[in-house]
């Protein structure tokens, strides 16, 4: 947690070294602390922002399986949309978390800008669809919110409407880390496996394996569900904290979740199965806090992905880089 005196976000957010890179060469900066109270109101603006622009990618997108055609991906800057196709040409969205601001860019070459800062969701959501209009990309998109209690519509959202630089920063710094590790981790499967990416739904980035072999039917699964877990798979991702876990944290789990599953020993120490979530839970903080970060994520990953699929009977030998 914030020393509320010493070192306050506020009194390093211009920090700089001469390659004009924020906080460069302090450990902090590279992973910076976020606690989900002094940034929870940013945190629940920013996801319904997010959620506008991968609902405009659901709309104009082509299905692909398990619904990775929606989501978002890490940049150098911020989080961005993949090119979305409409009509003879393609656009893209961005959010930029260092300049903090929210940029169309069209496949003819133009470009539209509006800025990040406190202002209400149903203030972006029609700056943002008057923007496409003015580029002539006319789409409609549902303007409920998924997976959150109590959605309020994002056109006529104005009770989150808080946007702390700082925090917003600091939250893609941490995506920028992991982007990085999971991409790694990736790296060591040659099965099937998705894109490291940012779901708006549930506000976490993930990267999930697969065994190859379809999955039973979850019992009351709804259509995102049922697609999602059509196939045996092994998840891992980041996110802020919600619901009874309000810290940041990084999670696995496997589905379906073999016996034993629970109990299995994994790395490091640190790490837990929370019985509630289904689903191993290392807290950020472990994370940013241990001597080598990079090392004791990724031995979280491998750990949690050889439980799963040594207890579901995986065949690891042709799965895996050898």
């Amino acid at each position: 947690m914030d020393n509320p005196d010493q070192g306050h976000p506020m009194a390093r957010r211009h920090a700089h070294d001469a390659s004009g890179r924020i906080g460069a060469g302090h450990v902090d900066e590279i992973w910076p602390s976020l606690p989900y109270e002094a940034w929870k109101d940013t945190y629940a603006t920013l996801h319904m922002w997010t959620q506008i622009v991968g609902k405009i990618r659901l709309a104009l997108s082509p299905m692909v399986n398990h619904w990775w055609h929606v989501t978002l991906s890490v940049t150098p800057r911020g989080l961005t949309t993949p090119p979305i196709p409409f009509g003879t040409t393609t656009f893209e969205i961005v959010f930029d978390f260092i300049d903090h601001n929210l940029a169309v860019h069209t496949s003819d070459g133009t470009t539209r800008v509006m800025g990040l800062q406190p202002r209400s969701v149903a203030d972006f959501y029609g700056e943002l669809m008057a923007m496409l209009r003015s580029l002539g990309i006319d789409v409609t998109i549902n303007t409920t919110p998924q997976e959150v209690p109590s959605p309020i519509p994002c056109d006529t959202d104005t009770m989150h409407a808080s946007y702390d630089d700082v925090y917003a920063n600091r939250f893609w710094r941490i995506l920028v880390q992991t982007d990085s590790i999971f991409n790694e981790f990736r790296g060591h499967y040659v099965g099937k496996c998705s894109p490291v990416h940012f779901f708006w739904g549930s506000f976490d980035l993930a990267v999930t394996r697969f065994s190859g072999r379809r999955a039973p039917e979850r019992p009351g699964a709804d259509a995102i569900t049922r697609e999602a877990y059509s196939h045996e798979c092994s998840s891992a991702g980041f996110w802020p904290g919600s619901g009874n876990l309000l810290a940041p944290a990084y999670y696995a789990y496997t589905v379906p979740a073999p016996s034993g599953l629970s109990s299995a020993r994994i790395r490091p120490d640190a790490a837990y199965y929370d019985a509630h979530l289904g689903e191993f839970i290392l807290l950020y903080d472990d994370v940013r806090n241990a001597a080598d970060p990079r090392a004791t994520l990724l031995d979280f990953l491998q750990t949690t992905y050889a439980a799963g699929a040594e207890l579901s009977g995986w065949n690891r030998p042709s799965l895996e880089r050898s």
